[in-house]
C-alpha cells in the first residue's frame, strides 16, 4: 500500500513489470552490497561448526588417569559445551551494546579469517585418540577452557554483527530479502562446516 502511494500508481494500474519486481527481489544488488557480510557469516559458522562440536567434545583432561570426577565427568561437558555456549551467549548479547567494526570496515571481515587458527589450536589439545597427529602441544586443561571461550565468543559476536549489517546496507525495500540472503549463507557455512569436521577428525 504505502509502496504504491509513495510512486503514485493505482492498484488497478500496476504493471506486469512492477508485480514482478515486488515478487521476486533482484539478487545482484544484495550481493553487491552485503555479499561480504554475507562471506563473514559463512567463514564464521563454518569455522566453529568445523571443531564444535566434533573436535571440541573429543579433548580429554590430561589428568584423566587420576580418577578424579573433574577429569573423568565434568570435564568435556564442562569446557565444550557449557563454556562454548555461555561464550556465544555473551558474544551475541555484546552486539547490543557495541557493534563494532562496522559495516564497511576491513578488519571484520580480517577478524573473521583470524579465526582459522582456532581450528589447530583445538586439534593440538589433548584429542583423543589419537591416529595420525602424535603429537600435543597444549599439554595442560587449561587450554581448552581458553579456546572454547575464544571460539563461543568470537562465533557469537561476529556472527551476528553481519546478520544485524546486512539488511542495513541495502535500501529498504531489499532489507526482507537481504535477511533471507544472509540466513542462506549462515545455513551453506553450517553444512561446509559439517563437512570439514569429518576429514578433521579423521586428520588426527
Amino acid at each position: 500500500h504505502y509502496m504504491l502511494a509513495v510512486t503514485s500508481v493505482s492498484p488497478g494500474t500496476l504493471g506486469e513489470d512492477h508485480a514482478t519486481a515486488g515478487g521476486v527481489p533482484p539478487l545482484q544488488p544484495i550481493i553487491k552490497k552485503a555479499g561480504l557480510l554475507g562471506f563473514c557469516v559463512f567463514y564464521v559458522f563454518s569455522v566453529s561448526i568445523t571443531v564444535f562440536p566434533a573436535v571440541s567434545s573429543g579433548i580429554q583432561s590430561v589428568n584423566l588417569d587420576s580418577g578424579s570426577p573433574w577429569a573423568t565427568t565434568y570435564f568435556v561437558p564442562l569446557t565444550s559445551f557449557l563454556l562454548y555456549n555461555v561464550a556465544d551467549f555473551c558474544g551475541r548479547q555484546a552486539t547490543a551494546w557495541v557493534q563494532i567494526p562496522g559495516p564497511t570496515s576491513r578488519v571484520l571481515p580480517a577478524l573473521v579469517l583470524c579465526r582459522s587458527v582456532l581450528v589447530p589450536l583445538l586439534m593440538f589439545c589433548n584429542y583423543q585418540p589419537r591416529d595420525h597427529l602424535h603429537t600435543v602441544l597444549f599439554s595442560n586443561d587449561v587450554y581448552p577452557v581458553i579456546f572454547n571461550c575464544l571460539l563461543g565468543l568470537s562465533n557469537g559476536y561476529l556472527g551476528t554483527l553481519p546478520m544485524i549489517y546486512g539488511p542495513k546496507v541495502v535500501p529498504r525495500e531489499l532489507a526482507e530479502a537481504t535477511g533471507v540472503v544472509m540466513s542462506f549463507f549462515l545455513t551453506l557455512g553450517l553444512a561446509v562446516g559439517s563437512a570439514f569436521s569429518v576429514l578433521i577428525v579423521h586428520s588426527i
